[in-house]
């Protein structure tokens, strides 16, 4: 039996980002407020490493040569814990950040939540601390209508 191939299909799979269960509905919701998909996903070279952000997006704006470009982590927080899930979606969002400032500073990262979501974890006292202290961008989009709800800086 050939493991070669059964060998490259496990690289394949495990260095293939997966689409989250909500990527298309923010990416309509974008889309319809003005925002240019440019990258899907935006694929980020650190050191020998790659990192996959969800999407990346431009809107340009009529008073300015250049516009705004984002680049929008998407997390559906379908997890059983909503700490885990919390804790994961930092972690992955200041390692994103990080490598964003200094291989496109222009860009500003959101982390894109359901309206649901930024009820149950974003009001509550865990997530209005990080909102407190600038580390989350968030975007909170409705998935049903595929609308954005909210942007919070």
């Amino acid at each position: 039996m050939d493991l070669l191939p059964q060998a490259i299909l496990n690289f394949a799979i495990v260095d293939m980002p997966a689409k989250d269960i909500f990527h298309d509905a923010v990416k309509h919701a974008l889309v319809q407020e003005g925002w240019a998909i440019t990258h899907d996903p935006l694929s980020l070279k650190v050191g020998r490493k790659d990192l996959f952000v969800d999407l990346g997006a431009e809107r340009f704006l009529a008073a300015e040569k250049e516009g705004e470009k984002i680049a929008v982590e998407i997390k559906s927080f379908v997890g059983p814990s909503e700490v885990e899930n919390l804790r994961n979606a930092v972690g992955q969002y200041v390692l994103y950040q990080t490598a964003l400032a200094k291989i496109e500073p222009e860009r500003t990262l959101y982390l894109a939540i359901r309206q649901r979501i930024y009820a149950d974890v974003f009001e509550e006292e865990i997530g209005r601390m990080l909102l407190q202290q600038g580390i989350l961008k968030l975007i909170v989009f409705d998935p049903t209508t595929e609308a954005i709800v909210q942007w919070i800086d």
